[in-house]
């Protein structure tokens, strides 16, 4: 399985991960599951402007590869690809990307899901809602642990 994790400052292109992707293992990849999380106006404060994100250099990408070796445990996936942002990002930026190809959709979209539920949970990544008012660190969801949890239960 082929891992690519980057943690960045600079935007992405959807499109050009996703064809790099299609070209790796031509003949037995039969499905990418792609997710792009963006900046959204609402959170836990109203009249969200913007986000700011921190992170542990080294470590956080330490940690997302594990999360995408777990799910490698897990699926037969052939290659899992994950771009966070961390920085300044402004309403409607793209903070995320996971994409997950393997040769059975099934296989695809568990580990593309499976990736994100672990990255929001566990993942070492500070967020501060930004509001014409102030900022504010966010704290975890419980949801979010929640949707993490299930998977202990497969």
């Amino acid at each position: 399985m082929k891992i690519d994790v980057r943690v960045q400052t600079e935007d992405f292109s959807i499109d050009k991960e996703y064809r790099e992707l299609r070209k790796n293992h031509p003949n037995s990849t039969g499905a990418i599951c792609t997710f792009s999380g963006l900046v959204r106006e609402f959170g836990d404060r109203p009249e969200v402007t913007g986000m700011f994100l921190e992170h542990y250099p080294g470590m956080t990408e330490q940690s997302l590869k594990k999360i995408v070796l777990q799910a490698g445990e897990r699926w037969r996936i052939h290659e899992a690809r994950v771009i966070h942002r961390v920085g300044n990002l402004h309403l409607s930026d793209q903070i995320v990307f996971v994409a997950v190809s393997a040769a059975h959709r099934s296989d695809a979209f568990a580990a593309c899901e499976f990736i994100m539920d672990y990255l929001k949970s566990d993942a070492p990544f500070w967020k501060k809602e930004v509001t014409q008012s102030g900022s504010q660190w966010v704290e975890a969801k419980q949801s979010d642990k929640t949707r993490r949890d299930r998977w202990s239960d497969e």
